[in-house]
Formats: C-alpha cells, structure tokens, sequence
C-alpha cells in the first residue's frame, strides 16, 4: 500500500487536470490530491476539461470520469490522445462496462479507478503512473546527454516500442487487479494461476517463450469477469444455475477482448480453454481431449489447484498435499495425463494462509451487507449465518450458540401496526449491537436473535430487561454452546 509521503515523491513536480461533474466527489478528491500533487486544476465535463487542455498542454496526469454531460471523459481523452499521444491518462468510473473497458484500452489508458474511490487502490494506480513519468523523464534525460555520443535512433525506436508493450500489459493487468479486488476471496488468483501454469509448462519442456506466453494467458484468464455484475460476482452464496450460467460466459467474454487485441491474439485460445475438462464435461464447448490446447488444459490444473488451496465459505482449503493427491485422482477424466504427470512440480509453492472468502476489512464488510444484512434490524440475516455455521463446522472459531426469543411480538404488531414493529426491531438490533460489540448478531425467524460467540459472556440481563421494559414487549433468552462440530446450519 502506497502512502501519501511515498507519492510525494514522485508528485511535488507534476500538474493534474481532474475532470469530474459530481461536485461533491470533485471538490473531496481534489483536496487529497493537492496533498500529492504541485497543481491540480478542476473542470466539471470533458467540454471544459479539452478546453483547459488546449490552454494549457502541461499537466502531467489528467484524471476523468467517464460519464458526464455535454461531453464524456473517453470523448475527451480521444481528443487529448490526438493533441498528445503521450499523454498520461486515468479513468474513475462507476461503471463495470466492457466497451467502456475497451474503449479505454484501445486509447492507451494508464490506470482504471473504479467507483466508490477507495483510496489504497487509487494510490497504488496513481504510483504506478508517476513512477512511469519518472522512468520516462530519466531515460529522456540520459537520451539527451548520449545523443552526441552514438547514434541511438533504431535503439531508442525499439525500446520505445518494448516500452509501450511493457506498459500495455501492466495496464491490462491492473484491471485484471481492479476485478479482483471486487470478489472477495480472489485476490492475486491470477497471478497465482499464472505462476502455477509457468512452472507446469516449464517442467514440461515449454520454451522460455512459450511460458512466458502461458504466463500472460494466466494473468488475463479471468479478464472477461469485467463485464458480470456486481450483484454476481460480489455474490458469496451458491448460484442458481442461471447465475452460474451468467459467470461462466466471462470465458467466451475474455476470449472476445483478447481476440480484438492484436498482440493477445495468441494465447486467446488459452484463455478461451482453461475450464473445458478432459473428458468433455467442462464449458463452454464441451472440448474433449486433445481438442483442448495444451496450454488450456496446463491452465485447468493450476486453475483448479488454486481453488482447492484456497479457503471458500463453503468449504476448507486443501493442503498442498491433498490437492495434487485430488488432481491425481482425475487424471484422465477432469485432467489431461500429460500434465498431471508434473503435477508435483506444485508441491514446492507457499500458499498465501490470510486469503479468505469471509470479509476481514470494513469496505468488504459492506460489500457483503448487500447479500447477508437484514433490512429491517440492520444485523446479519439467516443466510449469513448458515455460511458460518458451515465454515465454524471445521474451524470452530465460535463456541457458544446464544437466542434470543421475544415473546408476543405478534400481539405488539396487532397493537400498534407493522411499520412500529420494524421500527422495534430496528431499535433491538442497534441496542444488541450495542451491547455485544465483539460477536457477530442475526436476525432469525421474523422476530427471534441469535448471537455467535468465541466465549462464554455475560448476558447482561438488566439491560436486556430494562429495554424490555422500556418498548412494552416481553423477551426471553437462552444459551446454548456450541459443542457439536458437525452443526452446519441453523434449521
């Protein structure tokens, strides 16, 4: 994680044009730049944005949502690149959109920050950028002082072109980056994919090139993801099969962006490959056998690997040991037996222990408030709570099982109308909160709470009475220790 004293750094000497028609977002995030940056100049659409630009060719970075009136930020950025192909440029949008995704791509865009701002991310996106126009400023400046010394022109031509294939790349994977960081447990899965799949082909005889080349194809392999909605992706439950069907089009989806990418041309069929299985059972053509590429068929072990290895909520990660026995044992059915054969090759990685599918930061604790929070009590919901149950079945974080059930409730809403009762238990999940600020609380059966525990804790009976008292509603409690390992569900 970048801080604001390591941008600094870079960003003392450099000018910024930020265009963004949200006021609100403009004048915040423009205050947190002029921490960062010598000058940041505002304009509230792309039509005032250009128009500062021609006035003023000097800005280092222009920064700019995408969608505003009179003129959006890819209309402005195009006429910008045509002003100054170099010019480096970073797009903030809330919008999951593959043609905007593309159109950014086909521009030459530096750095994609997706909406709501988190600002770890941005800064990352923001150092990687200002590194690149120090890199740029330093090789200017040596190009300078060696011109009368020898004649670098073909050199320079080819290193510029290297250059811009190097940064094209980084581009790309720092979207590949930006989709991960929307599901909660995937992050770095590229990355380990394509570090899996580069020590499966080298052992396997691959050139230097062509690991390099499956390499690629396992950094972009889930690319397509950018295009499936939030409200899937972010989605930690089980899918219905017409979700699932929807999560699996990101292959086709993937394989479509890099075919339109002149240089990923190559290692698209890889992409478009990685989860067909062996025997036919895998999608999205049902390839069998050698109809697979070889290097789709490389990429479905590690990619496979690296799921079992990883914790789900569903299920416990596999040892290192247990996924290869497991990879094995689907050697020739799931798994080509040409690769399988150099499987151990795996044996030798350090998996990453801290990565799991249950939120540990407070921005994915409200990610998943989207899925588990009960509306009306503002605590976690039943669906939330089975998913710990499952997972608490083989880690046994929580030990103690604690209800609570409010007596005539039914009568209170008779009485005094629903909205009142919404409004109780409302008031009863903010007090329980309150209260129990280490456990985690749902909200169970309309009108009965249940509390999760790592310990045994003082019930705080007075309290709960007196609120009682106070709302006119009669409540009783019990507590229940978790002892049986194999409860899996609240039923």
């Amino acid at each position: 994680m970048k801080d604001i004293k390591s941008l600094r750094e870079f960003g003392l000497e450099l000018n910024i044009l930020y265009v963004e028609d949200e006021e609100q977002l403009r004048k915040s995030l423009a205050r947190y730049l002029e921490k960062i940056f010598k000058t940041v100049t505002l304009a509230k659409d792309g039509q005032e944005g250009l128009k500062l630009y021609k006035q003023n060719s000097g800005f280092d970075i222009v920064i700019t949502d995408i969608r505003m009136p009179n003129m959006d930020g890819l209309a402005m950025a195009n006429e910008i690149k045509k002003i100054n192909k170099d010019q480096n440029i970073i797009v903030v949008s809330a919008y999951s959109d593959v043609h905007n995704f593309m159109q950014s791509i086909s521009l030459g865009i530096d750095g994609y920050i997706l909406k709501p701002v988190d600002f770890d991310q941005m800064n990352e996106v923001l150092y990687k950028v200002m590194f690149n126009i120090h890199e740029v400023n330093l090789n200017r400046y040596y190009q300078k002082h060696l011109k009368d010394l020898v004649d670098i022109k073909t050199k320079e031509s080819k290193e510029l072109f290297s250059q811009n294939i190097e940064n094209y790349k980084q581009t790309l994977y720092g979207l590949v980056e930006l989709i991960e960081q929307r599901d909660t447990y995937t992050g770095g899965h590229s990355q380990r994919v394509a570090q899996y799949s580069k020590m499966l082909a080298s052992s396997m005889g691959f050139d230097k090139k062509q690991c390099e080349e499956i390499y690629e194809a396992g950094m972009l392999h889930d690319i397509g993801k950018i295009a499936i909605p939030d409200s899937i992706l972010l989605n930690p439950s089980k899918l219905n099969d017409s979700e699932y069907k929807l999560i699996q089009s990101h292959v086709e989806i993937g394989y479509d962006m890099l075919q339109k990418v002149t240089m990923f041309k190559n290692i698209s069929s890889t992409v478009a490959s990685h989860h067909e299985r062996y025997d036919g059972s895998g999608y999205p053509k049902g390839l069998k056998g050698e109809q697979i590429p070889i290097s789709g068929r490389i990429m479905a072990v590690a990619d496979s690997f690296d799921a079992m290895t990883t914790s789900r909520i569903y299920k416990k990660k596999k040892s290192i040991t247990e996924a290869i026995d497991e990879i094995k044992s689907f050697s020739g059915t799931l798994f080509c037996p040409d690769v399988v054969k150099y499987v151990d090759i795996l044996s030798n990685v350090t998996l990453d222990e801290n990565i799991s599918q249950l939120p540990t930061t407070k921005l994915e604790q409200e990610r998943f408030s989207y899925f588990y929070k009960d509306q009306i009590s503002d605590v976690f919901n039943r669906n939330y709570l089975n998913l710990v149950l499952a997972k608490n079945n083989y880690s046994n974080h929580y030990k103690f099982y604690n209800k609570i059930l409010l007596k005539g409730f039914s009568k209170y809403n008779e009485k005094n109308g629903w909205d009142q009762g919404d409004i109780l238990l409302k008031k009863l999940g903010n007090f329980l909160q309150s209260v129990y600020k280490t456990e985690e609380i749902f909200r169970v059966d309309g009108d009965d709470f249940i509390i999760l525990s790592k310990n045994e804790f003082d019930f705080q009976k007075e309290k709960i009475l007196k609120f009682a008292k106070d709302e006119d509603i009669n409540i009783e409690f019990e507590v229940l220790g978790i002892v049986d390992t194999k409860l899996k569900s609240y039923k």
